[in-house]
């Protein structure tokens, strides 16, 4: 099989049984790899209902057919599992080097179930697999343990590690690697925790067959030529994604104090330029990847240094102008902090910032804070808040189940400005005024994520007030972008730099000698897509197209300033957009894949 590892190896940490199989080839013509082998596997192993942090639940860690290979950005690899944030299929995707590491050890997927009685890493190099004691690791941080793990087994080791947060359960915990990359949505790391698994470290040299070696090099390089010519390459060597953040700003795009506006007054002292001025020390690159959009920065905080991948731009959203945090250091030791701490900066910022909401409006106070005082804006409050929620203290225990849960418990209608769809908490764009945007978070099959469809784009090009045509480019995105999650590549290239789609067949065919057309790995996209509906379809006790709503926050307030301000979303037009993304995905109308299109798509 080429440029598949072609082994399976799945790890029981309750039995400590270790098994290896053989790729399935049926497995590889219809789901590709990455997202779509976990997808298939966690759908098909699952029961329904069981609990996300027990012991039945199993996490996919899956690369693709590309990972590793002489190809743009090919160091993607997903980590999936049922998740705590939303109950249902749960994946997310990082870069670094792991896709290629395990590729090399001639594994394409990672299948982890039961639990370890105790603290554990799995360690793996090439054939030599094991369950090691982790107890030293334990209840360290994650930058803390990924340097721990190298120096005990060596730098030629490549970690997947989770912080205090995955170990204490927190539902939007993380998976960290390469002192900066992280697995970071849908809580996974929380399920690498209830499994008493502290840490994967996998060392590979072994070699991957490729179909057409020399088509493939050739392709390749004239795609890298291609990408060093786009003029779009020196802003993103310069600053990566914080380049985003004085444009998003400009299109009132910006999540501020928790979504009331989409417009941040202290933008330009977080923005890629201060970055590059203050804070940056060097480029840092994923596998394969000729932009190095990773920051590598330093900042000072109470007379010591921290070192930290970022901010990117998820980050200045979510904490810089969601939590009001508008100064570069402060922001920066806050990625630092969320890091160490294992928290993903997307929902940990969103926590936080509906816990400073609910703290202005008298919702929750001092009493339930033991004294914090909430303000937008402050990074002692914001630091004291994030490490009571990494260690389910106090009032953290209860922000720990993430803002739809917590907006539950606090009640007072808390729940309106919540700002999540079906429990995971949405990123860094106001959508108000994006319907597209607004519609690619409310149908997203992981919850409120920007990364299977950024249509915000879009809806500038096309006029932010209009309603048609947004739902058939929301699926157009949906299909589009998880290809790159099934074959191990990064979207950057595409979406940055101009990369046409037609190359990725072309490089699919020279390296495993198989024939997709574009439309044919849209297709496999939109299988998956599918699947994974089905999966929250199986999931929910009262399933109907109320899950694919936006929190109220977006039809019943307008934003406050800004470019869009007194914009507000209308419920007739959510309703609209929905009915017709329905209907052209096939679907009935509550949202369910019709018998039809199920058949159409070999699920039925």
């Amino acid at each position: 099989m080429f440029a598949y590892g072609g082994k399976v190896l799945r790890i029981n940490l309750s039995t400590g049984q270790i098994t290896v199989k053989n790729l399935d080839e049926k497995l590889v013509r219809d789901y590709l790899g990455g997202r779509g082998f976990a997808a298939r596997i966690l759908y098909d192993e699952l029961k329904p209902g069981l609990d996300p942090l027990g012991p039945d639940n199993k996490i996919v860690v899956a690369s693709g057919p590309l990972s590793g290979l002489f190809v743009p950005g090919a160091g993607k690899i997903t980590f999936a599992a049922k998740s705590p944030a939303t109950n249902s299929y749960g994946d997310s995707n990082m870069g670094g080097m792991l896709a290629a590491e395990i590729k090399y050890a001639g594994y394409d997927v990672l299948i982890i179930e039961g639990k370890a009685n105790r603290p554990s890493y799995i360690y793996i190099n090439n054939d030599r697999v094991e369950i090691r004691e982790a107890g030293q690791y334990w209840g360290q941080g994650a930058i803390t343990t990924e340097k721990m793990l190298k120096d005990d087994l060596g730098d030629q080791f490549q970690m997947a590690v989770i912080g205090p947060a995955g170990e204490n359960l927190i539902k939007f915990a993380c998976i960290s690697h390469d002192f900066g990359r992280q697995a970071g949505r849908t809580g996974i790391g929380a399920v690498m925790g209830s499994k008493n698994l502290k840490a994967i470290a996998l060392r590979g040299s072994k070699s991957l067959k490729i179909a057409n070696p020399k088509l493939l090099k050739t392709l390749t390089g004239d795609i890298i030529t291609q990408c060093q010519k786009h003029p779009a390459l020196k802003l993103w060597l310069n600053q990566g994604t914080a380049s985003v953040t004085v444009w998003s700003n400009e299109q009132g795009s910006f999540p501020t104090r928790n979504f009331q506006s989409g417009y941040f007054e202290g933008y330009k002292n977080i923005s890629g330029d201060v970055m590059l001025k203050e804070t940056i020390v060097t480029n840092k690159a994923c596998f394969g990847c000729p932009m190095a959009c990773g920051k590598y920065a330093r900042t000072k905080k109470n007379n010591r240094t921290y070192y930290v991948e970022g901010p990117e731009y998820e980050t200045a959203a979510m904490i810089g102008g969601d939590c009001a945090i508008g100064n570069i250091t402060d922001l920066t030791y806050a990625n630092w902090l969320c890091d160490e701490l294992g928290i993903d900066t997307i929902s940990g910022g969103s926590v936080v910032a509906f816990a400073m909401e609910c703290y202005e409006k008298g919702i929750i106070t001092d009493k339930d804070t033991d004294g914090i005082k909430l303000k937008f804006g402050d990074i002692e409050s914001f630091e004291k808040i994030l490490r009571k929620i990494a260690y389910r203290e106090g009032i953290g225990a209860i922000l720990a189940e993430g803002v739809k849960i917590a907006s539950e418990k606090f009640g007072q209608g808390s729940d309106k400005f919540a700002m999540q769809v079906k429990g995971l908490e949405i990123s860094g764009y106001e959508s108000r005024k994006a319907p597209a945007m607004m519609l690619a978070y409310m149908t997203c099959d992981i919850g409120a994520h920007h990364n299977r469809a950024w249509a915000i784009t879009h809806d500038i090009a096309v006029g932010r007030d209009k309603i048609e045509g947004k739902a058939q480019r929301v699926i157009e995105l949906q299909h589009i972008r998880p290809v790159f999650d099934m074959i191990g590549c990064c979207r950057l290239q595409w979406v940055e730099l101009d990369l046409s789609l037609e190359y990725y067949p072309q490089a699919l065919a020279a390296a495993t000698g198989l024939n997709y057309s574009l439309d044919d790995l849209l297709k496999c996209s939109e299988r998956v897509w599918n699947l994974s509906r089905l999966f929250l379809i199986r999931e929910s006790k009262n399933f109907g197209r109320h899950v694919d709503y936006p929190p109220a926050r977006f039809y019943e307030e307008k934003v406050k300033n800004g470019p869009t301000r007194d914009s507000i979303a209308k419920k007739q037009d959510i309703d609209k957009l929905l009915d017709e993304y329905y209907r052209l995905r096939g679907w009935d109308e509550n949202g369910k894949p019709t018998p039809a299109k199920l058949k159409e798509l070999g699920l039925l």
